[in-house]
């Protein structure tokens, strides 16, 4: 399902991996444009609930043009889960879904500066209300923590040449728009990847400290956990190696339980049991979808169930 530009990742497969309940209730943290809480909402029935939460205005925008009312639309970072939740009414869900990275939508508005293919101000803010720009953070971090941040979220092995690059060039005139950044960057790269923009990894990595990206994920799963009911479906849909990771690692530890601790006289019994149980395992877009939305490439998912048997 595509809605406007935006074509929603995993779509079928990441319903699929809720097993939506008629009368169940669910959250979609990351509405985007409404292409996975619109086939959620035809699974649903008359009894059945969709709370969608998004931090881009825009998104909240769109989704309040859905006039379904068992649909309800809620500004907020996921990171906040359990408050909006809250201010939702829900104190239970039976299925969870975060589609992580930034949404077709966003990447194709040139004016939100995610996408160096397009000349534009340096924002990249996935909510253009809060916090601080890329172009503000640029002219304001220290060379070593530019170093660090292309390093770290880009996976970047040029990172010391560009961010020594970006320091030079903001002492000359402040890097204000994608371009400039993307030249930048460009020029400080000795070798190129097939395929590959020079300032892929490094618009990537600014994106993601600029909005946080992993310090909410790392936030958000511990609260989707309590949320769930029991038999519930936690589904996560990644788009970068480093999300994965936090993903796989956390849904890994809660399906494993407690360890019992070694040389002392306790009972597994005496141990809680596992908060999840893993579901399958994890998927990536088949060869249709790549063919018809290449951005799907890198995407994976991961789904995992509360136990039924948590002792409260």
């Amino acid at each position: 399902m595509s809605v406007g530009s935006h074509r929603a990742v995993l779509l079928s497969e990441a319903v699929e991996g809720l097993n939506v309940r008629e009368d169940g209730v669910y959250l979609d943290c990351t509405f985007g444009r409404g292409g996975h809480s619109r086939l959620i909402l035809s699974c649903l029935g008359k009894q059945g609930r969709l709370v969608a939460i998004d931090r881009d205005p825009d998104a909240v925008k769109a989704g309040g043009g859905i006039g379904d009312e068992r649909f309800s639309i809620m500004y907020g970072a996921f990171g906040q889960l359990a408050r909006i939740a809250a201010r939702a009414g829900v104190a239970q869900a039976d299925g969870i879904l975060l589609d992580l990275g930034v949404s077709s939508a966003q990447l194709e508005d040139a004016a939100r500066g995610f996408s160096f293919r397009q000349d534009a101000p340096l924002d990249m803010r996935m909510d253009t209300g809060r916090g601080i720009s890329a172009a503000e953070w640029l002219a304001t971090a220290s060379e070593s923590e530019i170093r660090e941040v292309i390093r770290n979220y880009g996976e970047e092995r040029f990172a010391k040449h560009i961010a020594a690059a970006i320091v030079a060039a903001r002492a000359r005139r402040p890097v204000g728009t994608t371009r400039e950044l993307a030249a930048i960057v460009a020029e400080a790269v000795p070798t190129r990847e097939p395929r590959r923009d020079p300032a892929t990894r490094t618009f990537q990595a600014v994106r993601i400290h600029v909005n946080q990206e992993l310090e909410e994920l790392s936030l958000a799963l511990p609260q989707c956990v309590d949320l769930l009911a029991p038999a519930g479906r936690l589904v996560a849909i990644s788009f970068h190696s480093l999300e994965d990771r936090i993903v796989k690692r956390f849904l890994r530890k809660h399906a494993q339980g407690e360890r019992l601790p070694a040389h002392l006289p306790v009972r597994a019994a005496d141990l809680a049991p596992p908060r999840l149980r893993l579901v399958g395992r994890a998927r990536r877009p088949g060869p249709e979808e790549l063919a018809a939305n290449p951005r799907a490439r890198s995407a994976i998912m991961r789904v995992a169930e509360k136990s039924a048997e948590m002792r409260a």
